[in-house]
């Protein structure tokens, strides 16, 4: 039996970690408590957390807001199946987040993670031709850097060579992966990909930051042409902004940022600021009529068993409040300057390729690899959370974070920086 005084020693034994092979990698850093920007460790040391646990903790650890919003809907109904019944938090949100996203993004579909959120749009997008015309549009067009989650399909849309999901070619669907059309040159293939395959339902992309691949950043120029692209060749155009909503780029949505609405929206990470897990999928008026029929054949049949958690909608329409109340994007755009003062001078240091830097996300990628596990250990004996993605050492910190914090994260990276050669 387990001894109960000594859970991480035990719980090492039974536990399978995210992205690790559980043989080789280091042992995590236990946390015994959180607060705004800082980890406490169990032997008492603080981390300042760069990354914000896979860029959730928007507003911070333990914001009182969020915390008395979960309280109070688990003291009166932490959750009932919407299937039949129906509950406050879940219709309020939708209605919310009708309100604040951009074009005519009006129908919420609630899932539990960002991949199903995705996969629920990809369903979308395929049943939506049938409906509507009875094509059979059944493969999509994704990027090259691209990521959009682990699941099987979406596992299909990210990048095949460069991504982590190598090892599943052959058995996900085969998509259209192309470069981002930042070019001419790009742009012609792009378009000419779209003109011939008519068997491409939509067009997938994170706007302006390709996350998990990188933090690779684009112009909202690129998006725009996006736009027009799919509009000239009838094909759907949807946002994964699973990373990139809510306040990420500087405005609510990357969509906003770029004046560019889409189809489709995928959210959630930041949607609950990390509490819970929560994610939707949010159609336009368009798409969803060619659902809203007399027929039931036309209906979209998905059903997760938590859809529309209440305890997790609750916490997401306590974190819009905040988003009201609370300067989170004008915090979000004095990240953007610091970031920027204090890491673009990295890029005339010999190990660097690139430094960018797009609202609360900095990226500094260097020329040289280096052991992760080992970098991760050198930020954490330096008092910093950082998770490097390959060569990419990034930054996407709480928007509640101090300047001096961020100051210590700006300032560790430029040393490792000058050191990644020596943690081989």
């Amino acid at each position: 039996m387990a001894n109960p005084n000594n859970w991480f020693r035990s719980g090492l034994h039974h536990i399978w970690l995210p992205y690790a092979q559980m043989k080789t990698i280091p042992d995590p850093a236990p946390v015994s408590r959180t607060q705004g920007a800082l980890l406490e460790l169990a032997d008492g040391r603080q981390l300042i957390d760069g990354v914000g646990s896979w860029w959730t903790s928007v507003h911070g650890y333990n914001h009182p807001t969020l915390l008395d919003a979960a309280r109070a809907q688990l003291e009166t109904m932490p959750h009932v199946m919407l299937g039949g019944l129906a509950h406050e938090q879940a219709y309020k949100l939708a209605t919310r987040l009708s309100d604040i996203t951009p074009g005519d993004l009006d129908k919420t579909f609630f899932t539990e993670s960002g991949s199903v959120a995705v996969e629920v749009a990809m369903k979308i997008a395929v049943q939506y031709y049938m409906n509507l015309t009875g094509e059979r549009r059944t493969r999509f067009l994704s990027f090259k850097g691209g990521y959009h989650g682990d699941t099987f399909a979406t596992m299909s849309v990210c990048d095949p060579d460069e991504g982590m999901h190598s090892l599943f070619a052959g058995v996900v669907p085969e998509q259209y992966v192309t470069d981002l059309p930042i070019n001419p040159e790009q742009q012609e293939a792009f378009d000419r990909l779209l003109s011939q395959q008519k068997d491409i339902a939509a067009v997938l992309v994170e706007p302006l930051i390709q996350g998990a691949g990188g933090m690779r950043m684009h112009s909202e120029d690129t998006l725009r042409f996006m736009r027009a692209a799919c509009d000239r060749h009838g094909v759907l155009l949807i946002f994964d902004e699973i990373f990139t909503g809510f306040g990420r780029t500087g405005e609510m949505f990357a969509a906003t940022r770029a004046t560019v609405p889409p189809d489709i929206m995928c959210v959630g990470k930041a949607l609950t600021g990390g509490i819970t897990p929560l994610a939707a999928t949010i159609a336009s008026r368009k798409v969803y009529e060619a659902f809203h029929t007399d027929s039931s054949e036309n209906a979209l049949m998905h059903g997760p068993t938590f859809t529309g958690h209440a305890v997790g909608c609750a916490v997401a329409n306590a974190g819009l409040d905040l988003f009201e109340r609370e300067p989170r994007l004008s915090q979000v755009r004095s990240i953007e300057q610091q970031l920027s003062k204090e890491l673009m001078p990295v890029k005339e240091l010999p190990l660097v390729n690139r430094v960018q830097v797009c609202g609360a996300v900095a990226a500094v990628e260097l020329s040289t690899d280096f052991n992760v596990e080992k970098a991760r250990r050198w930020f954490i004996d330096r008092g910093a959370f950082i998770r490097p993605l390959g060569r990419v050492v990034y930054l996407t910190p709480a928007f509640v974070i101090k300047p001096d914090q961020l100051r210590a994260l700006t300032s560790v990276i430029a040393d490792f920086a000058q050191h990644a050669d020596q943690l081989s």
